[in-house]
């Protein structure tokens, strides 16, 4: 089951002989329970595009169809609302508030969609992410590791189709780093959860299932290992 599908995307900034191309003409498919790796050096367009698959970015043109919505022609009010119901995504600084504990972090996006958290189904994540001793603490009172867990709790507690990691290990150590990479892994084969991660981690791109190279705003290699 295709789970995201994309169709020339095309992202330009400047016009005229300033215009940079950041996407121009991307199309890849990805079939539901992908663990796929988006490599390519600074200023790809791979952040680029992860942005705009999360729907916090908008292309210049061509097609964004997640779970069979095309988010391209959703307006601003609508793409918000569908993001925080169908899209995951985990940033490299964690993003978490730092005046909300380890539990209201991850129930956050559930509150502002209007939804009440259960507490059953709150506990059980949290200990599948290592956390359920740490739900009470503080931002400041967890290492950079379990922060990022909490920031990949955050983005699965809806089951979304996509979850959308930017260098998720970018700011851990290699130990925790390790770890990171196993949790995702653990979720996408045992929940088939759909992840895609933009890295330049040899390690994830070695344990992706797929990986999509692009440079200069193009795919130049997309290989299923």
């Amino acid at each position: 089951m295709k789970i995201l599908e994309i169709n020339n995307l095309t992202k330009y900034y400047g016009k005229d002989e300033t215009q940079v191309k950041a996407l121009d003409g991307v199309s890849f498919s990805v079939e539901q329970g992908e663990f796929i790796a988006i490599v390519g050096p600074s200023g790809s367009g791979k952040s680029t595009l992860l942005h705009i698959l999360g729907g916090v970015d908008t292309a210049t043109g061509g097609q964004v169809i997640i779970n069979g919505t095309d988010i391209s022609a959703l307006d601003e009010t609508a793409l918000a609302i569908f993001r925080r119901r169908q899209i995951g995504l985990i940033y490299q600084f964690y993003n978490l508030i730092p005046i909300l504990t380890v539990e209201e972090n991850l129930t956050l996006p559930l509150l502002l969609d209007g939804r009440h958290p259960d507490k059953q189904q709150i506990e059980a994540l949290a200990q599948k992410l290592g956390l359920y001793n740490r739900l009470s603490h503080l931002p400041s009172e967890l290492s950079g590791g379990q922060q990022q867990r909490v920031s990949i709790g955050r983005a699965l507690l809806n089951n979304p189709a996509l979850l959308l990691a930017d260098e998720p290990t970018g700011n851990l150590d290699s130990e925790n780093s390790k770890e990171i990479i196993e949790l995702l892994r653990r979720f996408n084969k045992e929940y088939r959860q759909t992840v895609i991660i933009i890295t330049h981690d040899e390690r994830i791109a070695l344990s992706a299932d797929r990986v999509i190279a692009i440079q200069d705003g193009r795919i130049v290699r997309d290989e299923v290992k």
